[in-house]
């Protein structure tokens, strides 16, 4: 059974910094993708960031540059750094197993989702 476990969150300033994490189980990360996506009010979701098992890695335009995805195997977790935050990151953030490959950003399984907020 995948359980998907994120922490992380919080209210930050904007410019600032947080890392999520996220803990899996029913599967190990070295034989499948993992990614971020992203629900704000009233918005649709959005994917974020996905890596793959041989640690290809894509982003969101708009999160380019700034969001780091990584993962320790030995763990079985994955990462999403997220630097210069902005007001508009704010939502709540969930990892997920892409359907089929990461380019697909539609999901299959999720956790429950850890609240990033950016205000002053």
């Amino acid at each position: 059974q995948v359980q998907l476990v994120e922490s992380g969150g919080g209210l930050v300033q904007p410019g600032g910094s947080l890392r999520l994490s996220c803990a899996v189980s029913g599967f190990t990360l070295d034989h499948r993708a993992i990614g971020w996506f992203r629900q704000a009010p009233g918005k649709e979701r959005e994917g974020v960031s996905c890596i793959t098992s041989s640690d290809s890695v894509y982003y969101k335009e708009s999160v380019k540059g700034r969001f780091f995805i990584f993962r320790d195997n030995a763990k079985n977790m994955v990462f999403l750094q997220m630097n210069s935050l902005q007001p508009e990151d704010t939502a709540v953030y969930y990892c997920g197993t892409p359907y089929g490959v990461c380019t697909s950003w539609s999901y299959d399984n999720w956790g429950q989702g850890t609240q990033v907020t950016v205000s002053s």
